[in-house]
């Protein structure tokens, strides 16, 4: 099977995956289990691409023109690779637990659930993959209109009111911000084809570049830069493993990894470190990192907490794209595996604590652990990474951010790694510290869940395994290193 076809299928497969499991919707076994094999096809289908990439192969395949010298095109190339392989190994991981979470919890509109979910999965090889920024704005708003019925799952009204929040930031955004961006490089560069050191050098200059940049940075809203994150913490009414979704395996990541390749790609590095007007973008990431992480320390909803923590690492990925320095590009493109682990295995434990003990606030977190010690041993690993502690996934590609931030001697960067970090553990050692140690607080006696244990195992096995992942990366990471280094050409 060539190149080119694995391309396609890596988009067909989930789309007709999402097919069989409305055909199979009568028998939840099967249904499930047509979810576990797509899962399991796509991330064969898309690892195989892997050694092609390493050895600097770049296949590309074409549909049709939509415009003239613009067509609908994939081509797959170092940073797209990496975005399609976790995605699509995070959707295995993901599945398991979402059996465990939807019937623990018995939920309703399962079928509906496994079929966004695989649209949205579909939804996110193409954004990977897209040869262009056509290509890319057309999968991006897929993916926003299939995670809708996700985020809007429960149905009541706080949470419906809460979903149009989410789907009007997003699509204002994206039509109001990034499709006149789109328009703007075509018009300027006469194409939107993603090209090594960029296509708008000698094209634009002075403030265009500077007001081109906030179009693309604040229109690919996924990214949830302030003041466009809101948002997120609306889309927390999500059921659990929506809520991992959004923050590790496609949404979130779809918007970092699209700012990262906009930068690397239609501006080139070279072209924006000269330019003075792309200053600002550095600003704005790194009073994001900041915010967002005082806004978390003052959380007392756990998930609400976890949301305010990813809007802060997502731009830890802008500023470092922002750095426009071969080290921090590269620790750009690795904080999107090590916040995905991490990130992952967070929402997964707080899903685990809801739907075996329906606890959600942070004061009724005392002495869990002693109930449920593999999710807070999951959990305590997960935030340790967020903090960039070692032996963890969080610290290496801190490590390489903070490098490009000396690189580049950006104060302004290395006062904000240093910072955040320092928040990071402000609002995550504590709650450690209360599952593992504070006395437990029982529930009233009058609770079905006053002697609860662990979740479903379906659960467990998924949080314990992205977990597990976490302190892998930590001494197991050369190959995703190598291929990130094609991005800039250098070696790691």
């Amino acid at each position: 099977m060539t190149a080119e076809t694995t391309i396609l299928l890596s988009l067909l497969i989930p789309a007709l995956g999402a097919v069989g499991i409305a055909v199979s919707s009568r028998w939840p076994n099967v249904r499930e289990s047509v979810t576990l094999v797509t899962a399991g096809l796509l991330m064969i289908n898309v690892w195989s691409l892997i050694p092609g990439i390493m050895d600097g192969g770049r296949p590309f395949v074409s549909l049709f023109e939509f415009l003239p010298g613009v067509a609908i095109a994939f081509r797959v190339e170092p940073l797209g690779m990496l975005f399609a392989a976790l995605a699509s190994g995070l959707w295995i991981v993901n599945s398991i637990y979402s059996i465990g979470y939807m019937r623990g919890n018995k939920e309703k509109h399962q079928t509906r659930f496994y079929i966004c979910f695989a649209i949205a999965l579909s939804a996110a090889m193409g954004i990977a993959f897209a040869d262009n920024l056509l290509t890319l704005f057309l999968f991006y708003e897929i993916l926003t209109l299939s995670t809708y019925p996700l985020v809007s799952h429960k149905g009541d009204q706080p949470t419906v009111r809460s979903a149009r929040t989410y789907i009007g930031i997003l699509l204002g955004t994206s039509i109001g911000l990034l499709l006149p961006a789109i328009l703007w490089t075509l018009s300027a560069a006469g194409t939107l084809t993603f090209t090594e050191g960029g296509i708008l050098a000698g094209k634009l200059s002075g403030p265009e570049v500077g007001l081109l940049l906030g179009l693309f940075a604040f229109g690919v809203g996924k990214a949830a830069l302030m003041p466009v994150h809101k948002w997120l913490p609306a889309a927390m009414v999500a059921p659990t493993p929506v809520s991992a979704l959004l923050h590790a395996v496609a949404v979130v990541k779809a918007g970092v990894f699209s700012i990262t390749k906009i930068i690397v790609y239609i501006f080139g590095i070279d072209f924006l470190d000269a330019e003075p007007s792309a200053a600002w973008l550095p600003l704005v990431a790194a009073f994001t990192v900041v915010a967002a992480s005082i806004v978390a320390l003052r959380q007392t909803n756990l998930k609400r907490l976890l949301a305010y923590s990813t809007i802060s690492q997502l731009s830890y990925i802008v500023l470092a794209a922002a750095v426009l320095k071969p080290l921090s590009e590269i620790g750009a493109a690795i904080h999107m595996v090590t916040h995905a682990f991490g990130k992952i295995t967070l929402f997964f434990a707080a899903g685990a604590i809801y739907v075996a003990s329906k606890k959600t606030e942070l004061h009724q977190l005392h002495g869990i652990a002693h109930r449920m010690p593999w999710t807070m041993a999951a959990f305590t690993i997960g935030a340790l990474s967020m903090i960039g502690v070692p032996p963890t996934a969080g610290f290496v590609s801190k490590w390489y951010i903070l490098g490009g931030a000396l690189e580049a001697q950006n104060y302004v960067a290395i006062f904000t790694l240093v910072a955040s970090t320092a928040l990071n553990a402000a609002y995550f050692l504590p709650i450690i510290y209360r599952a593992w140690v504070a006395p437990e607080r029982p529930l009233p006696e009058s609770s079905p869940y006053r002697n609860h244990g662990e979740a479903p195992w379906p659960m467990v096995v998924a949080l314990t395994t992205t977990a597990a992942l976490t302190l892998i990366f930590f001494i197991y990471n050369q190959p995703v290193l190598d291929l990130e280094a094609q991005l800039v050409g250098r070696n790691p």
